[in-house]
């Protein structure tokens, strides 16, 4: 009987240990499909109106394409205008007039938006929150909810007014796992390592400063060295990037458009060199420089 008991546990202990290993894909039911659209479109600063009504607008022509996620720039809520160097005429009172909570009217509109469309939709702005202020992006789901939450954690000090995020979440849906970063976030390398880490099959990237030939090099990195899909949203530049690091989709120049894949998550998630870390020997990146 004692042997028989013995056996039941390393059979279960057996089974804990292959689980660890199964591929994303089959926890998630299968090889998952998910159809993205980048809206690489110049919002209006300070004019949230005109802005609601280029999201709607695009968001609609997404949908109609069959866009299950579309995703804005960073800040399209209100024009990006949290950047002191962008804005020479920002002061922290015209500032407080703008932003919302995330539950304030114009993402509660949104949420009507992604309920009537069916649509994940990943919507940049900047908000309120406790007194403080951030820079932050919210996914909206199908069911007007909110599906994630993120808050820019890393600025060149240009942002005066705006508290830094300090957390990575990841969102679990039937489409994926999906994490987030805003525009500065990109430039180190941490974020999207921890949001991979934490089971992330896509980072989504709102973003609105550099977007040249050295900024299509860092993304293209940040997908292969985290084996996941980086889709880099920016209102002159988007590139929809695999797992391997190779441009899937991107804009045809620098006017307005929208920018649409289809991507699945399979075996190629999580496969690449993140497999062979050994985090037992990294303590010194702790250490302050």
């Amino acid at each position: 009987m004692l042997l028989n008991m013995v056996r039941q546990a390393l059979l279960a202990r057996r089974f804990v240990l292959l689980v660890l290993f199964v591929p994303a894909s089959f926890l998630l039911g299968g090889e998952n499909t998910l159809t993205i659209a980048g809206i690489s479109v110049t919002p209006d600063p300070w004019d949230k109106q005109a802005n609601l009504g280029r999201i709607e607008k695009y968001a609609r022509l997404a949908a109609r394409r069959g866009a299950q996620l579309v995703i804005t720039p960073e800040g399209f809520l209100e024009g990006y205008v949290a950047n002191e160097n962008k804005n020479q005429d920002l002061t922290r009172k015209k500032y407080e007039a703008i932003v919302e909570p995330l539950e304030g009217p114009s993402l509660q509109r949104l949420r009507a938006l992604a309920k009537e469309l069916n649509i994940y939709l990943a919507v940049g702005f900047a908000e309120s929150r406790q007194g403080s202020l951030y820079n932050s992006v919210a996914i909206l789901s199908p069911e007007g909810k909110t599906t994630l939450h993120f808050s820019k954690a890393h600025t060149a000090d240009d942002e005066p007014f705006n508290t830094h995020g300090a957390a990575f979440p990841v969102a679990e849906t039937p489409l994926g796992r999906w994490g987030a970063l805003i525009c500065y976030d990109r430039q180190l390398p941490e974020p999207s390592r921890i949001l991979s880490i934490k089971g992330a099959q896509l980072i989504i990237v709102p973003a609105w400063g550099a977007y040249g030939d050295m900024n299509t090099a860092m993304m293209r990195t940040r997908a292969r060295e985290n084996s996941v899909y980086v889709a880099f949203v920016h209102p002159k530049r988007c590139m929809i990037i695999n797992p391997s690091g190779k441009i899937i989709a991107q804009d045809q120049g620098e006017h307005d458009q929208i920018v649409m894949a289809k991507i699945r998550f399979d075996d190629r998630i999580g496969s690449g060199p993140i497999r062979h870390r050994r985090p037992g020997i990294y303590e010194e990146i702790l250490r302050a420089r």
